[in-house]
Formats: structure tokens, sequence, C-alpha cells
């Protein structure tokens, strides 16, 4: 602590990120990020956006990853927002569509960086408990709030709610915002994003990170009516008008573009997961039901803490999470073939 701290850094619990960490030979499964790579045209894109254009700023609204995101989805681009990842994105969103009088209800295992959120603007919040199977009840819902923010699927036990359930909990509050946040969507998901046209209240939000490959790239997007929307450029035109590099709008455009690399990998990772799961079953896991690039699995006898520290030792890591229900719960992120084989054989070393 400082004295010359302003008193709001005081108040101040900051999210911790995944660690990433410099290790030989690291099987490194903690952080969700994609085993393959990005496209190989995102590649070269970036490699042709370095050169003396560097020395001017970069278009400030992302006017052609906007445009390419809009004409996916039959939308206008004045409809889309980018930002410096999604976490910015969700950052602005909290501070200019979520705060209001009543509290902002969101799952009481979710995204840990949404209290985070809150704190830091003084948003008054609600978190509502997972029923006994670690799934979002819409039901539970049914309350006065000030808005509503969920992950689909979740984060971090990868369950998800079909849309049908998504589209009930937006007419049932009309009034409020309802942001859904869809980092995971494209590993089994249904995307709320055919649901804007019809309901002024709905934002979607997401990422480049995790289906496309980009973590190292900060590239995020959300997508809603446009009242919405201008109220998140608002804010954004306040803070930094140059939020997404030359370099980021060329990779980004050329990942969204090629379908194919992203589609073929997408089905490789939910492959892997299906086996993965398969086989911690045979090892005496329960894993949850999962529509994302990861699995949220505990034993029946080990603790999570436990298997973490063993794992590590092996030089493999996983997501190990301190929260009371589900402290005893591992998420591993699907790698690659070879890296779920060393996670197995790693851990039935360990079990035996």
């Amino acid at each position: 602590m400082s004295r010359f701290w302003s008193p709001v850094v005081h108040s101040l619990t900051p999210y911790v990120a995944g660690e990433q960490p410099v290790i030989e030979g690291l099987v490194k499964l903690n952080t969700n990020e994609n085993p393959y790579g990005p496209s190989p045209h995102a590649l070269a894109a970036i490699g042709q956006a370095v050169n003396d254009t560097l020395r001017l700023y970069p278009e400030p609204t992302g006017l052609k990853l906007r445009q390419a995101i809009a004409a996916s989805h039959d939308l206008d681009p004045g409809e889309v927002f980018v930002g410096n990842g999604s976490d910015e994105v969700l950052a602005h969103t909290f501070q200019a569509l979520l705060k209001h009088e009543l509290p902002l209800l969101y799952p009481d295992i979710s995204y840990s960086f949404y209290p985070t959120y809150c704190r830091l603007y003084g948003i008054e919040f609600r978190e509502i408990p997972l029923d006994e199977k670690m799934r979002v009840r819409i039901e539970d819902y049914r309350q006065p709030c000030g808005a509503i923010i969920l992950t689909n699927p979740n984060a971090p036990t990868g369950t998800a709610l079909p849309l049908t359930a998504i589209e009930t909990l937006i007419s049932e509050h009309p009034d409020q915002v309802v942001v859904i946040d869809e980092a995971y969507v494209d590993f089994g998901g249904e995307s709320a994003i055919p649901l804007v046209r019809k309901y002024p209240n709905l934002l979607v939000v997401q990422t480049f990170s995790k289906s496309r490959g980009l973590s190292g790239l900060r590239v995020g997007f959300a997508v809603g009516q446009r009242p919405l929307i201008d109220a998140l450029e608002r804010l954004k035109d306040s803070f930094n008008s140059y939020p997404l590099d030359r370099l980021s709008q060329a990779g980004a455009v050329a990942a969204w573009e090629d379908r194919d690399w992203f589609e073929k990998h997408c089905e490789l990772i939910i492959a892997s997961r299906e086996r993965l799961t398969a086989a911690l079953g045979e090892l005496g896991f329960e894993v949850l039901p999962s529509s994302a690039n990861f699995v949220f699995a505990r034993h029946s006898i080990r603790g999570g803490a436990e298997l973490a520290a063993e794992l590590r030792k092996r030089a493999i890591l996983v997501r190990h999470f301190r929260k009371e229900r589900i402290q005893d719960f591992l998420r591993i992120t699907i790698g690659t073939d070879a890296e779920c084989d060393r996670l197995l054989d790693a851990l039935r070393e360990i079990l035996a």
C-alpha cells in the first residue's frame, strides 16, 4: 500500500489470470488457449501490415473488422463494437450498461472477472447459485434487477443453455440489458447473435482468443442494436480512441474470413474433448457436460488442489479454483491429442 494511492485502489481485489510460466517441456492446459495456433492467413496479414504505415495511428473504429463481422450475421457495421480483447469490451459494458439502482445478476460460479469489474465501477451485484448439477436455472433470474450477464457456455463449468432458454431470459427482462458472454460458443454452444434484431436489450460478446487461436493478439467484439453500441463507443472514446492497432485489425479480419481453418480446428478440439471426457471418466472423474474448449472435472477420491500440484510437478498445468463449491474440480483446457495423452498418463501415475 502507498499513501499515494487513490481511495478506490485500496478496495480492489484484482482478477488473477492463469499463470504463463516458462517451463521446459510444459503442457499448458490452464488458460483455454487454442492448441493449434491462428490461421496462416492471419499470420500472413499481420506480416504484411508490418511496414511504414505503423508510424500512423490505426483506423479508430476497426471499420473493416466490424464490416466483416456484420456481413456474416446480416447486420450493419454500426451494430458491432470491437475492442482490445473481450475483457476490455466487457469492462466498457459493465461501466456503460450494467450500473443501475437495482443489482446486476450473474451466476455464483462464472467468469471471476465479473466481481472485479463490479468492485472497480461500484456496481451492486447479486450472485445467483447454480443448481446442484452446476447449471444455470432461468427461473432463478425472475426477480427485480438492474441488468443480467451470463457466460454461455458457462466458465469454468463448460455447461451451456440452449438458445430457447436464452431467449426466454431476454424476453422476460425487456427493461434490463441482458449480456451473453460467448467466449466459448464456437465449441458446441448456440449463439444468441440471431436474436439481436428482435431484442433491443440484448448484447452479445465474443472473442478471437479461443476458437480463432489469437489470444496473443487481443481482439474482442460485441453485437447489439445501435443504442447499446453507441453507449460503448461513447465510453471507449472517453478512454482510448485507438484500442486495436494495425496488426490486430489486419490479423483479425483475415482470421474471421478463413472459415475453413476455423471450422476444421473447432471440430478437432470438440473431438479431442469427447475423447478426453471418456478417458477421465474411466479414471474415476466426474466430468460436467462441456460445450467449451475445456472440461470441468473432479475425482471421486483425490482433491483438486492435490491433483493440480502433482500435475505441476510433471510440467502439466491445469486450472484449480479455491472457491468453496468447486475446490475439488480441475478446469482442463483441451490440448492436442498428444498433450491430452500426456495428461492422462500423468493422472494414471498419480492415481496409482
